[in-house]
């Protein structure tokens, strides 16, 4: 009998610390947002059925320079997200986003956007600031919004 309690009694204490971890573990869905942070809105079926995205073929090579020399290289990889009506227009107007895009990449790179932890949330936040900016200059409101897929400093 004092084997079985032995081998019994860990799964029982086991059981019951799931049982009473579940019931005191509130759910993120019940979690109230922080004061002053309205909650991300959940995306609709329809919002994303009326969106397409262009991926730029090419990725963006940016030469970071320092003292006259390149230091390192930005390698770049953008796509570009728009309302679906607005598909044949965006890629009709690709090499003047590319040039656009390309011109904002490098007045960062030379304003000190690539210098350092270049990944911080304040220079990221610049970076697609400026890069969306450049991009509806051409494209107008047409561009949604520009993803950085990738980044990487070589």
């Amino acid at each position: 009998m004092k084997k079985i309690l032995f081998l019994i009694l860990p799964l029982i204490a086991f059981a019951a610390g799931i049982f009473g971890g579940g019931m005191l573990h509130e759910s993120p869905a019940d979690e109230p947002a922080p004061a002053g942070i309205a909650p991300d809105p959940e995306p609709s079926p329809q919002d994303s059925a009326d969106l397409a995205w262009f991926r730029f073929p090419n990725q963006f090579f940016v030469p970071v320079m320092r003292n006259g020399q390149v230091f390192s290289t930005m390698i770049i990889s953008l796509t570009i997200e728009m309302p679906a009506k607005a598909e044949a227009a965006i890629h009709a107007q690709e090499h003047r986003l590319r040039d656009a895009l390309l011109r904002a990449l490098l007045i960062h790179a030379n304003t000190g956007g690539f210098d350092g932890n270049f990944t911080t949330d304040l220079q990221m936040t610049r970076l697609h600031d400026a890069l969306l900016k450049a991009a509806q200059k051409v494209a107008g409101g047409d561009v949604g919004d520009v993803l950085i897929e990738d980044i990487v400093r070589q």
